[in-house]
């Protein structure tokens, strides 16, 4: 072939990146293509975004490339592109959302009208949704520990060099970087030089240690990949055949790839129960916005809530706790806390975000429907010195540890710190 157009949407990376492998290796020219799509919420997650961008085309050019930017309708600008130097194959990654999905049979049938060969590579979970299957029939696995056998197992692919040399037509006007409303984020920033280091960096010092710290709200022994992750600025398949010893890390890799066929299977995830279980939801604005704003009267779920605030960012095991809090003691719509979450975090998808959300509201994959999570006695666990509550709640400074774990025993209005909304045991 002439030239390809490789359109990038959560890939943003030229390390293990099959479609743009395969295009570099069958065709003489290559368009590396994002359109920012106006329809496509962002949230928060726009500085990040940019910051991916921006470093993806810094390596592209590092290789002779250019990453083309466009904005609009992600079809039509990628024709449009097409036109422009007479492409004759649009190659991408597969993904699971319902947008993506339908953006995918969009593309198919325009490159089919314009007789143009439109294929889809995997790239951005470690083992392709779609491959694998119960034996005893259906779409996809329900329960996570069955495909975790099979998972482990599987053959994968090769882990993809990049390329060393990207040719693109002449010509061709780049396009401008967007500018997000919302700047960098101090904590995380994005892009793929940025994700590689801290990739091999984490896994060549700390996977060891992974299965026994990360649940230590305090200690900050997670990863934080998952931004990375989310972005497809690190292969996940490479990150697996990095993370030597480090089965447990593996196992949440397996996580991630699990929700992200359940989504493939359930395009609805983010709307629907995947099991409806009846529940009747209460709705409490007021409570509702307390959560949202780290104000409950429960110090553990406060913290979390405010780590998210400030971070765009919260720790796995916090992030249990508060959406446990919201759907089983607050009785709030598991939508509700899943759709402000999808707002404000770097690394909200649909698959994980709402298939998370959907296990702990028990209308998900869970095979215990029930059930619940005891906040205090989380915090007592993972938080024995209260440190990380009062790193997020300053207003408890002082306050002892006992007390801190024992909402109904801080003094009335310290530090401007609300009662409890719900009695708590």
């Amino acid at each position: 072939m002439d030239t390809v157009i490789v359109l990038f949407n959560r890939d943003l990376r030229v390390h293990d990146h099959p479609a743009l492998a395969a295009a570099c290796d069958e065709a003489r020219r290559v368009v590396p293509l994002f359109v920012a799509d106006p329809a496509m919420p962002m949230g928060l997650r726009q500085g990040f975004l940019a910051e991916c961008l921006a470093d993806l085309r810094e390596s592209l050019r590092e290789r002779g490339g250019e990453l083309v930017i466009r904005r609009g309708d992600p079809v039509a600008q990628t024709m449009r592109v097409a036109g422009e130097v007479a492409a004759q194959a649009v190659f991408t990654a597969s993904d699971v959302s319902s947008l993506a999905r339908r953006r995918e049979g969009r593309l198919a049938r325009e490159c089919a009208t314009a007789r143009m060969e439109f294929r889809c590579f995997p790239g951005v979970t470690v083992v392709p949704p779609g491959a694998l299957r119960p034996s005893g029939g259906g779409d996809h696995y329900r329960v996570f520990t069955p495909y975790w056998r099979v998972w482990k197992d599987h053959p994968r692919r090769q882990v993809l060099k990049a390329p060393g040399m990207v040719i693109v037509p002449d010509a061709l006007a780049p396009g401008p970087l967007p500018v997000p409303r919302h700047g960098p984020h101090e904590l995380f920033r994005g892009g793929e030089t940025v994700g590689r280091r801290r990739m091999t960096q984490w896994l060549r010092h700390c996977v060891s240690d992974y299965a026994d710290g990360h649940d230590d709200l305090a200690g900050n022994r997670t990863s934080k990949l998952s931004p990375y992750l989310r972005f497809g600025c690190v292969s996940p398949l490479e990150t697996e055949a990095l993370a030597e010893g480090g089965d447990d890390f593996v196992r949440q890799l397996c996580w991630r790839d699990f929700f992200h066929q359940v989504a493939q299977a359930f395009p609805r995830v983010n709307r629907d129960d995947y099991r409806p279980r009846g529940h009747d939801w209460r709705d409490d604005r007021d409570a509702v916005q307390a959560w949202q704003e780290g104000m409950t009267g429960v110090p553990i779920v406060d913290a979390g809530i405010r780590q998210l605030l400030a971070e765009g960012w919260m720790h796995n095991r916090a992030r249990m706790i508060v959406s446990s809090f919201l759907v089983r003691r607050l009785r709030i719509d598991w939508r509700v806390g899943a759709d402000f979450f999808a707002e404000r975090l770097l690394d909200g998808d649909v698959a994980n975000n709402y298939g998370n959300w959907q296990w702990v509201a028990g209308t998900g994959n869970d095979t215990r429907p029930n059930r619940t999570v005891n906040h205090l006695r989380q915090a007592r666990r993972f938080d024995p010195e209260g440190e990380y509550v009062r790193r997020y709640v300053p207003e408890l400074a002082a306050v002892p540890t006992r007390s801190v774990h024992e909402p109904w025993r801080l003094p009335v209005g310290v530090g401007g710190y609300p009662a409890p909304l719900v009695t708590m045991d």
